[in-house]
């Protein structure tokens, strides 16, 4: 890799980090207390307190990188971000739910795509004290220690899934262990990397800001995510929608059978394919 990007990936993520603490600092002080929220039209919840971390978090990473677009789960597209060469993509406060219950598994998650590639991101979950990073070339991390998976006692693979998911794997005879889903999906990806979970998949329709920070911190780990319907994800499409999306544990034993192959075709199955389906799912 070209040195002169290598330090740039690396000072983005440095921009990144400082961001998301701040941000962690904001979204905390409202945090299991009684806060203003509405629908969104796609049903989804959204608080004052992701608009908040959202204004702040803009101004922050704007004003460092003027010359950088912006995707934000929270803000208007206007498109204008298609003509950048980098662009910042980010989810204010990934699990929202979540954080409304005043459940601790929710994060800030921020990237920044380059032609469609993440090549820096960070997650961060200021309630469980835990700052996940990667920036291209240079490694992932979780609280400024190399990221190493943890030993798993396990025999079977762990994996989270929504019910219809599991019905449709033990059905094929897969045996597992059945995984915690956190409500974070960017959190949720990360563990992946950590050995907490073997495998984490979301349903079709996760969005840019769900998984670009986890794309880059998994990849950096040595484990591929994909979408299920086209391989590896593009960001920073007009389209900012994806099919199912699932990660595995590349270090898991898959003599006696190959998870990837049953999975995919399980979330294809359920899900479907943007091309073989014109309306899209949220």
């Amino acid at each position: 890799m070209d040195p002169i990007l290598k330090d740039q990936y690396e000072s983005d993520l440095e921009l990144l980090r400082s961001s998301a603490v701040m941000a962690g600092i904001v979204a905390s002080s409202y945090f299991r207390r009684e806060i203003k929220s509405w629908t969104k039209e796609n049903s989804s919840p959204v608080s004052e307190a992701d608009y908040k971390v959202d204004e702040i978090l803009f101004q922050n990473l704007m004003a460092a990188r003027p010359n950088y677009g912006w995707l934000s789960e929270e803000s208007a597209d206007d498109f204008k971000r298609l003509k950048f060469e980098r662009v910042f993509v980010v989810d204010p406060i990934d699990g929202t739910r979540a954080f409304m219950r005043g459940d601790d598994c929710w994060s800030i998650s921020l990237a920044i795509v380059e032609y469609g590639k993440a090549v820096a991101g960070v997650i961060y979950a200021p309630a469980r004290n835990e700052l996940y990073e990667a920036s291209l070339g240079n490694g992932a991390f979780l609280n400024g220690k190399p990221l190493v998976k943890q030993k798993q006692y396990s025999k079977l693979p762990i994996i989270p899934a929504p019910n219809v998911v599991h019905k449709e794997l033990e059905e094929k005879g897969l045996k597992y262990v059945r995984g915690a889903v956190f409500p974070s999906l960017a959190y949720r990806l990360v563990q992946v990397a950590t050995g907490v979970l073997d495998v984490a998949l979301a349903r079709r329709g996760a969005q840019d800001w769900d998984i670009a920070a986890a794309a880059i911190i998994l990849e950096e780990s040595n484990i591929e995510i994909k979408d299920v319907c086209c391989g590896k994800p593009i960001f920073n499409k007009r389209e900012v929608r994806h099919g199912a999306v699932i990660a595995i544990n590349n270090e898991y034993d898959k003599s006696d059978i190959s998870l990837e192959p049953i999975l995919c075709e399980t979330l294809k199955n359920i899900y479907g394919c943007p091309l073989e389906n014109k309306k899209e799912e949220i």
